[in-house]
């Protein structure tokens, strides 16, 4: 049975993750792939993820598909309890599992019920296609599939991440006002997920507290940011 966390902003909306964990999480392996932040200037998000999964109680071993073997590969994700996929570029991401293979590697892992968490590029790259993104990511970073957007299509929707979240807000805007009539779309804020378990699809969001504590988390690091720049 799938059973996928499918998030915006995975630190946003965590505390209900053991809701979708059935419990504690400690001491459980996960796959963490930062693969998608890598053409990306603002990074946070990455180690922010990182912090919170080892909240969680998990044990993180970060798995970069870029550069690892088709063997550490296998290796990560057949070991690991939990595989999560970290936003960036969506084109980024789906060229490197595609040139790898991992896309399938990581499909063989999901059809077997291991859970997979997806962090906005990590969550949209489930849908049967990720066309739908050129309005939030640049496809330029991504050469090598030429144009070829077909995705993992895990799920027969299309997740649209940061939906009246600053800075995407207007590119999820867009991609809903362009595709709505072509797409089932899924439109999710940086403090919902969406969750499947099997066929039954649900979207979860974030106590209120957590929401004001994650928004000025992310303004703090925005100010940060352009006191550096």
């Amino acid at each position: 049975m799938k059973t996928l966390f499918l998030s915006a902003y995975f630190s946003g909306v965590a505390k209900r993750f053991p809701d979708f964990a059935g419990g504690a999480v400690t001491g459980k392996k996960v796959a963490f792939i930062p693969t998608a932040s890598r053409p990306e200037k603002v990074t946070f998000y990455v180690d922010a993820d990182k912090k919170t999964l080892a909240k969680l109680g998990f044990s993180i071993r970060e798995l970069e598909i870029s550069s690892a073997s088709a063997p550490e590969i296998e290796e990560g994700l057949e070991t690991a309890d939990y595989i999560f996929v970290e936003g960036g570029n969506t084109f980024f991401l789906l060229q490197e599992l595609k040139r790898t293979g991992a896309d399938k590697a990581i499909l063989r892992q999901i059809d077997q019920g291991k859970p997979y968490i997806g962090a906005s590029a990590g969550s949209m790259i489930l849908a049967p296609s990720i066309e739908y993104a050129q309005r939030m990511d640049d496809a330029a970073a991504a050469p090598r599939l030429n144009g070829d957007f077909s995705a993992l299509a895990a799920v027969d929707f299309c997740v649209v991440p940061h939906f009246t979240n600053a800075p995407f807000r207007k590119a999820a805007q867009q991609i809903v006002a362009e595709y709505a009539q072509r797409l089932d779309l899924r439109s999710i804020s940086n403090h919902e997920a969406i969750v499947v378990r099997g066929n039954r699809v649900e979207t979860l969001a974030a106590p209120v507290r957590q929401r004001k504590k994650c928004a000025q988390a992310n303004i703090s690091e925005s100010q940060r940011k352009e006191n550096a720049a």
